[in-house]
């Protein structure tokens, strides 16, 4: 299946359910493999922030709404929004937004879907990828509980359980798919309890809520509205989980299970996937079989060309990713016949962690005296910060030592680089070099 974005743009507007501020959106078409990216346009900057589990705020901080940042500047309460663009299955999008909070409309996500079908969904070029959970998670927090099992689809299922309201228990289950997702699910609105409504007040919330956008439920019943669905507010908590697995980037094969879980459970089930993913990304590329069927980008000899190195001093055997300015991938075999085995240790030979420490080194090296006009050059230590060691390495083991620049000038470089075994980080540190003439 490929990835999806939308034919035509459109514009809404409305006021922030929290902030109560006027808000408005405009949803572009985007390049496959973009995402969802929001732009601020009521700030000079223009800052871009991607809907993404990294660029989360505190969801203890900012309670009930999910938020995103760039650090200096905020856009609250993207749920309902990224729900309905993770329901219908759209992969890329450019969102400018004027004011720091999603529009509210309805409460739901309805009008967001509407307007999405209206504007028309077109598919792309490039291959949608899915991350599909293959071992059971499952995280708990006092009452709260959210699992995800393996699964060849995405569904949920939900318990809702407010045991004193008028509410009492709710359950529902779905299969995600657009249509199911269109009529099951994004109509049903955001609520609250009656006793609540103060208590949101006071700590500055719900500013722009009203008994047309929130289903307020009182002890008789609901007030001055009524139940789109019999068992609307769980259908609503399935919508807001959506849009917080939209937060992962990609969409998911999974049977998540959601037991009284709201937002801040949500995204710590998120951000877990996140981290499983990032994992099983380093352990593919950096497999053995993918190591071997991949083609040096500079062989030993080309890399004593860049760098003074030699035997036995010599930690890095090729050069297999080479990004100027940006990232380099080398890799190290680490042989029983390494010199340094044979007093570190006798009978337990283990990798000293300096020299490890140094392969890194020497891989940056690379990075910074392959650029023309630094080729002739030497690299010479300034600092060494954050150095941290998680594993041995033993002989026998495949160092991949991944390194990526943090800055670098004529005379300066700073990189962070990563010492892998298989999809374990060995070791990882901040390096600082002077770039001299030899």
């Amino acid at each position: 299946m490929n990835q999806k974005t939308i034919e035509h743009p459109f514009s809404i507007d409305g006021i922030g359910l929290h902030t109560g501020e006027k808000v408005s959106i405009t949803v572009n078409p985007a390049p496959s493999n973009t995402g969802i990216i929001f732009i601020r346009q009521d700030i000079p900057e223009k800052p871009a922030i991607k809907a993404d589990i990294n660029s989360l705020l505190d969801v203890e901080k900012y309670p009930r709404r999910s938020s995103i940042s760039n650090g200096n500047t905020h856009i609250h309460t993207i749920e309902h929004l990224m729900s309905a663009i993770y329901g219908l299955g759209i992969d890329n999008l450019i969102v400018e937004i004027r004011g720091g909070e999603c529009p509210g409309l309805d409460g739901s996500a309805q009008i967001f879907v509407q307007n999405f079908l209206k504007a028309g969904l077109v598919e792309q070029n490039e291959t949608k990828n899915y991350y599909k959970v293959k071992e059971p998670i499952y995280i708990s927090e006092n009452s709260s509980h959210i699992v995800a099992l393996p699964s060849d689809t995405l569904k949920i299922s939900y318990t809702l359980d407010y045991p004193n309201s008028l509410i009492k228990s709710q359950y529902a289950s779905f299969e995600i798919t657009p249509e199911t997702y269109a009529n099951e699910i994004a109509p049903a609105r955001t609520f609250c309890l009656e006793e609540e409504v103060e208590r949101l007040k006071m700590i500055g919330l719900g500013k722009g809520s009203d008994f047309n956008n929130t289903v307020v439920i009182g002890e008789n019943g609901v007030i001055k509205n009524k139940f789109r669905f019999p068992n609307e507010p769980v259908r609503h908590k399935i919508c807001d989980l959506i849009g917080d697995l939209a937060l992962l980037g990609m969409p998911l094969k999974a049977h998540i299970i959601g037991i009284r879980s709201g937002h801040a459970i949500n995204t710590k089930l998120v951000r877990t996937l996140k981290n499983l993913l990032h994992r099983e990304k380093i352990s593919a590329v950096y497999s053995d079989t993918a190591l071997e069927n991949k083609k040096p980008v500079l062989e030993m000899e080309d890399i004593e060309k860049i760098i003074p190195h030699r035997f036995p001093f010599l930690l890095v055997d090729r050069i297999i990713e080479l990004e100027e300015d940006k990232r380099v991938i080398g890799v190290k075999n680490v042989s029983v016949n390494e010199w340094f085995f044979q007093g570190h240790f006798p009978g337990r030979p283990v990798m000293p962690g300096v020299l490890i420490v140094e392969a890194i080194a020497q891989v940056a090296g690379v990075l910074m005296l392959s650029k023309k006009e630094n080729q002739g050059k030497l690299a010479f230590f300034m600092s060494i910060e954050q150095a941290k060691f998680r594993r041995a390495v033993r002989p026998g083991d495949q160092l991949i030592l991944k390194v990526e620049v943090s800055r670098l000038k004529s005379k300066v470089g700073q990189v962070h680089g990563k010492a892998y075994v298989g999809d374990k980080i060995a070791c990882e540190a901040t390096l600082m070099f002077a770039l001299v003439d030899s």
